[in-house]
Order: structure tokens, then C-alpha cells, then sequence
């Protein structure tokens, strides 16, 4: 482990056996579940890479290994990009034999944050954000071979483009930052026109099919969908399912789907669930469910935007549900969709953030609110129109990506106040993209109104410092944040020096006896009396952070099954009475 100004470069294990024996391809996976061909070539692996200035031309005299960022160890460059740099990826590419069957296109599922892309010296398209796919028709300028050129440039001080939790000053509850390309790179023949995207709605026994093509035109086709073989018109169609099986997290169950339009055809899958709020309480297939959760910020050691195999994200997916989680809060980041496939498959329930932009102010977004001082009018705060603009366009597309996934039960818009503005107009605005889902409007304390309407679906509150008192009102009661307990272990910590926790303990024991009082005394009562979901701050050490159940590395979980597992029991059952 490599030492440098207290901090420690620590790898997962999945990160060790990955330098032992890299792979030619890493994450080599299907990167688009739920909209699936058969023709897929991965570009992730060894590029040429080189940073430099706004007026150099690259010299590519170094090799990075994508989908990784430089930032990263597993990226085989390691070390911080220094401000208005531009990072530029070259490769060489041919088409494999019989690839080619109409038209060819580009995938990079994520970049940050604005991307140039050049084949063969020719400009095809730009990308402004870092947490979005982008697609580029290659095919009219693709020659026998070719040269692929990405050009990547980060502004994270910009204040305009989402950044989530980066901060060039890294420390306490901010991280190091990225930049460049963080998911994976891909080629897909397709038709000449083509099945562009899909949604499902369902119902507790049917699923209802949209169909969007590249062209815009009315799809036509057939779909077999849970064993059943339906026509759609207009791009449209519904299936009845006889003796339906509901998605649960205790039974995950997917319905496969097969979909042909004209010489397209993609496979799929859906699930047959509902989530609705009534009486105040959160239900899914409308019965009421106790959320049960954790923060996750999808942070890793070693790949820090990424694990070092897909496999990471199931593996800390099933820690959660071994210590008796059903649900994880997806903090201000948005993941590859492996990530939420696998919840799906699993039976994790995922409450999805939107990721911030815009400035923050410790005093007015953390510290006065802490203490009770909340402001009442977001509508006057970042009027900055081209920081709203963005914002706005980052949740329209967050929404467009993820809203297929049945294991996503709820959207969370404004997390404390950080680059909150006209939280009513926003709420709005995503009920109209999804009216399935309930939506968060200002986790935290940043709530306008009380009454109807409320322009928020729940009462989410944030409690540190101070015990857990909280009491049901007019909407589903949340506790959106809570605990964050640090425990820090020796050679499995990041930063030798500095530790940021709410409260501190130095064994085991103590840490472990300290959150189960936490639970039994304060939140089951709050279950008791009404609360319908709960998070715990963290699923996992993030650099300075030690308050996760599981160390920064992977390599040490803090917290004891059984243990977990009886607190679990206890809630689940306290809701249900």
C-alpha cells in the first residue's frame, strides 16, 4: 500500500486479483439489460491516452485502461488531472466479419463531463454531463480501419453541470473527483430503423408495452411476453398475465420479453408490482412495506466511480440483504444499469436520487438548517438559468434511463438543499415524466409547505446530532438520513490522519451494541407509529468517512448478521401490526 500524505490507496479484492491478472476487456458485460441485441462489441480495455493543455495536440504517449478513470489505480495512471486539461482516448478500430448489418452505433454510457468525438479526423458529435449515455451513428464515416477519438474535458467548478459529490478539495463528506470516461464504451449493429428505446407500465396482472423508434414511426410487431404472444399497433401493446407473480424483494420475479419490429428484434424483461402511498403509508402491490435502508454512494476504493468487476455491485447488494436491508438510497450518483439490473434480479429495492449541481454553502445548506433555521422560499435561491437548465435536463434524463427498472421504487429530487431552486415546479415536472412512482422532493429539511397541495409525496427528514423523535402527519413519514456511526479500522482506512463520523467508537462491540440501542429505542417506535422507510448513513467507508457497515476496501464488515438480522425482524414486524 502506497502512502502519501496520510492517505492510503487500498484495494478491494476484487481489485487485487484484477492487477494480478487484468483483463484484455474489462466489464465485458451487456451494458444495456432491458433493451438487448444480439450485436454488441465492447471497447473497454487498453487506449492510448494523453492530457494535456488547451493548446497542445495530444502525443498518446501513455495507455489507459477504460472504463476506468486516471484517477483511479486500476486505471494504470493513477494521479489527479490538473485543472483545464483536456484528457484525450485514441484507439484503432475494425469491424469484426459479419458485424455490420445496417447501421453502426456508438455508446459511451458516461463521461465526465463534455466529450468531443472524432473518427477518422471527422467530428461526429459533442456531449455536455458526466452521469448520461450518449449515442453516435458512426456508419457513413467508418473505413476498413479506423481511428476512434474521444476528447474529454471536466468543469466541475463550473457550478453549472451536475458533479454530485466531487470536490477538488476532497475531505470529510466530499470525495475525490473524476473526470473522463467511467462506464463502458460500445458498438451495436442495428437495422435501418430500429427499436430506439422501450417503457413498460404494469398493473398487479398486465403490462402495457411502448415502443419508440429511430425514425419516429409507429411500430408494428409482435411480443411474447411472459409466456404470452401479443400484436402491438401505434407502437403499443398489453399483456394479461393469468396467475400473476408479484415483484418482491423476498421474490424477485422478472418476466422474460421478447419484442420484433420489422428486422429488429431485442429481448427484455418486466416485473408486475405497484408502489403507492395510502393512509400515509408506503405500499407495494398495495400492501404496506417497511423500507428498510441504507445510503449507498456507490464509492469504491480502488475504482472509485467503479468496481473492479460488474460483480462488485451483487456482491454489495447481497451484504445489504444478509444484514436484513430490503432497500438502498442511491446518493446523488447515477450507476451503470448492471447496477440496477441487479436489483431487480435480486430483490433490492433502490430509492433513486437526482444528482446535484450548482454551489454549496456549509452554512446555509448544513449547518443553520441543522440547528433549526430552515429557509421557506427556494424559488429566489440559484438563479442562475443555465445552472437550473442543466439541472433540470440531468433529472429529465435520469428519469428516461432508469424508469424501466421495477426495483426502483421512489425519485428523490433536492438533497439539502444542495442546489435546491423552485422545488415545486421540479416536482411537477417529474410527476409528468413519471406518475408511478412517489417522489422526494427535498430530502432533508428543506420542505416549503405543509398541507396539500405539497409539492413532495413524503415528510423526509434528516436526523444527526440529536436522538430520532419523529411523529406521522399529514404525508409518509421518511427518514432519509440517519446514524452515521464511525468506527475505523486500522489498515483498512484511507486516511491515516483525519476521520469524519457523528459518533465515534474504537471496537467491535461498542460500535455494534450502539446501533442496535439506536434502532430498538428509537426507530421502532417511529416504525410503530407510522414511519415507512428508514436509511442508514452508510452502506460503506467512502474515504475520510468511517461510518459504513462494511470498510472502504470490502474487506472487513463491521457489523454482526445475526445481530442485524434481529433488527431487522423487529421492524419489519413492528409495521405490519
Amino acid at each position: 500500500m502506497k502512502q502519501e500524505n496520510k492517505l492510503v490507496q487500498l484495494f478491494t479484492p476484487d481489485g487485487e486479483q484484477f492487477l494480478q491478472s487484468p483483463p484484455p476487456t474489462p466489464w465485458n458485460v451487456y451494458p444495456r439489460p432491458h433493451l438487448k441485441r444480439d450485436s454488441f462489441l465492447c471497447l473497454n480495455g487498453a487506449w492510448d491516452f494523453s492530457v494535456v493543455t488547451e493548446r497542445e495536440a495530444p502525443h498518446y504517449e501513455e495507455k489507459i485502461l477504460v472504463p476506468f478513470v486516471p484517477e483511479s489505480p486500476l486505471s494504470g495512471i493513477g494521479r489527479t488531472i490538473p485543472d483545464g486539461a483536456t484528457l484525450c482516448y485514441r484507439k484503432e478500430l475494425s469491424l469484426p466479419d459479419g458485424f455490420s448489418r445496417g447501421r453502426i452505433l456508438l455508446h459511451i454510457d458516461a463521461a465526465d463531463q463534455i466529450s468531443t468525438v472524432l473518427l477518422n479526423g471527422k467530428i461526429l458529435g459533442t456531449h455536455r454531463g458526466g452521469y448520461e449515455r450518449f449515442t453516435l451513428d458512426l456508419t457513413d464515416a467508418l473505413d476498413e480501419k479506423n481511428t476512434l477519438e474521444i476528447f474529454v474535458t471536466d468543469e466541475l467548478d463550473s457550478k453549472i453541470l451536475p458533479y454530485g459529490k466531487q470536490k477538488k478539495k476532497r475531505g470529510g463528506m466530499w470525495y475525490t473527483p473524476i473526470s473522463g470516461i467511467w462506464q463502458t464504451l460500445w458498438l451495436e449493429s442495428v437495422p435501418e430503423v430500429y427499436i430506439k428505446d422501450i417503457s413498460v407500465k404494469t398493473t398487479l396482472s398486465s403490462a402495457t408495452l411502448s415502443v419508440t423508434m429511430s425514425d419516429g414511426s409507429s411500430a408494428e410487431g409482435r411480443m411474447l411476453a411472459g409466456g404470452a404472444s401479443v400484436d402491438f399497433t401505434n407502437g403499443q401493446a398489453t399483456v394479461e398475465i393469468e396467475n400473476p407473480i408479484l415483484w418482491t424483494p423476498e421474490n424477485p420475479h422478472l418476466y422474460d420479453l421478447t419484442l420484433t419490429v420489422g428486422e429488429d428484434e431485442i429481448s427484455s424483461y418486466f416485473a408486475l408490482r405497484t408502489v403507492t402511498i395510502e393512509d400515509r403509508r408506503l405500499c407495494l402491490n398495495g400492501k404496506p412495506i417497511f423500507c428498510h435502508g441504507l445510503l449507498d454512494q456507490g464509492y469504491f476504493s480502488d475504482g472509485i466511480f467503479l468496481p473492479a468487476k460488474p460483480s462488485g455491485f451483487e456482491k454489495d447488494i447481497l451484504f445489504a440483504k444478509k444484514m436484513g436491508f430490503n432497500m438502498l438510497r442511491k446518493h446523488i450518483k447515477i450507476e451503470p444499469e448492471q447496477f440496477y439490473y441487479d436489483c431487480d434480479r435480486l430483490g433490492m429495492i433502490v430509492f433513486q436520487d437526482m444528482v446535484n449541481n450548482s454551489d454549496y454553502s456549509f452554512l446555509r445548506d448544513t449547518a443553520l438548517p441543522t440547528v433549526g433555521l430552515i429557509r421557506r422560499n427556494d424559488k429566489r435561491l440559484h438563479r442562475n438559468e443555465e445552472s437550473r437548465k442543466a439541472f433540470l435536463e440531468g433529472m429529465d434524463s435520469t428519469v428516461r434511463r432508469l424508469s424501466f427498472h421495477p426495483s426502483i421504487l421512489s425519485w428523490t429530487i433536492f438533497n439539502e438543499g444542495w442546489g435546491q431552486f423552485d422545488h415545486e415546479s421540479a416536482y411537477l415536472r417529474l410527476k409528468a415524466l413519471d406518475d408511478t412512482r412517489p417522489i422526494d422532493s427535498t430530502s432533508g429539511w428543506f420542505s416549503q409547505k405543509k398541507g396539500k397541495p405539497s409539492f413532495t409525496d413524503f415528510d423526509s427528514r434528516h436526523v444527526y446530532f440529536k436522538p430520532v423523535k419523529l411523529t406521522v402527519g399529514e404525508r409518509a413519514l421518511f427518514l432519509s438520513e440517519f446514524g452515521g456511526y464511525s468506527y475505523k479500522i486500522e489498515g483498512h482506512s484511507f486516511n491515516l490522519k483525519d476521520n469524519y463520523g457523528y459518533r465515534t467508537f474504537s471496537d467491535r462491540k461498542s460500535f455494534t451494541d450502539a446501533l442496535e440501542k439506536l434502532y430498538l429505542d428509537e426507530i421502532l417506535p417511529a416504525v410503530k407509529d407510522g414511519l415507512s422507510a428508514a436509511v442508514y448513513t452508510q452502506l460503506s467507508d467512502i474515504e475520510d468517512e468511517t461510518n459504513g457497515l462494511i470498510t472502504y476496501d470490502r474487506k472487513v464488515e463491521k457489523v454482526d448478521e445475526e445481530q442485524m438480522q434481529k433488527i431487522a425482524t423487529a421492524l419489519y414486524e413492528a409495521y405490519q401490526e
